[in-house]
């Protein structure tokens, strides 16, 4: 079972975080919403972990 990760994990987030604006950039307003979804849900499959994804949903509406 995994525990999740709340602390910094991520190798240069900066970079990610620009190819993530960049991945954006030209979608309509829908378009976008849709991109974080499908994102959303293909690193939900990737973790797999019910228990994980609930304490992620938990942080990430605090």
């Amino acid at each position: 079972m995994m525990a999740l990760i709340d602390t910094p994990n991520l190798a240069d987030h900066d970079a990610f975080y620009e190819e993530l604006l960049a991945a954006h950039k030209g979608l309509t307003e829908a378009e976008s919403h849709a991109l974080n979804a499908q994102l959303v849900l293909i690193l939900a499959n990737h973790i797999g972990d019910r228990k994980v994804l609930t304490e992620a949903l938990a942080l990430a509406k605090r």
